[in-house]
């Protein structure tokens, strides 16, 4: 996997997961699918759906910790500010040398950009919502994140993953 090719991957599922329309019901909907796919590969990992607002899912999967909530604030204040992924800003990041803190005004104490949030994005409304996964290695939460948008949008996952 290379940081050029992570990121271009990136950008292009960020411009293509796009939703219709996103409610409560889309919410719940999205955020049981993951967990579902969660149980059923035994992954210890957290599950927040959440508008700059309120909640509007939250789950947690067994070997889980308390700090995994820590991370999802966290992750999810960064997308939410952003309007980025949480991996492909530290992506991006990591590719021009540099860390949350000091001149991007963004403190690592109440963002993350480590894998795991990932915009709700609505065509011709913009990000109303952030999805996060919290648990796994930050690749592999990002995946997860992006595995249960694809499919609640009918669209093949495989098409939409990271490169190898």
């Amino acid at each position: 996997m290379s940081l050029e090719n992570d990121i271009a991957a990136i950008a292009a599922q960020e411009a293509a997961l796009t939703f219709e329309s996103f409610d409560e019901d889309t919410a719940f909907a999205l955020g049981c699918l993951i967990r579902d796919e969660a149980a059923r590969r035994a992954t210890p990992c957290a599950i927040d759906i959440r508008t700059a607002a309120r909640p509007l899912f939250a789950a947690t999967m067994p070997g889980t910790a308390p700090d995994n909530a820590e991370w999802i604030r966290r992750k999810s204040n960064l997308v939410l500010r952003t309007h980025r992924s949480s991996y492909g800003f530290g992506r991006d990041l990591e590719a021009k040398g540099r860390a949350l803190g000091g001149d991007s005004g963004l403190a690592p104490a109440e963002y993350a950009s480590h894998g795991g949030g990932f915009p709700i994005r609505v065509r011709g409304t913009g990000v109303v919502a952030c999805l996060t996964v919290s648990g796994l290695p930050q690749r592999e939460d990002h995946r997860l994140a992006v595995w249960g948008i694809c499919t609640i949008l009918g669209l093949d996952p495989a098409s939409h993953d990271l490169p190898a």
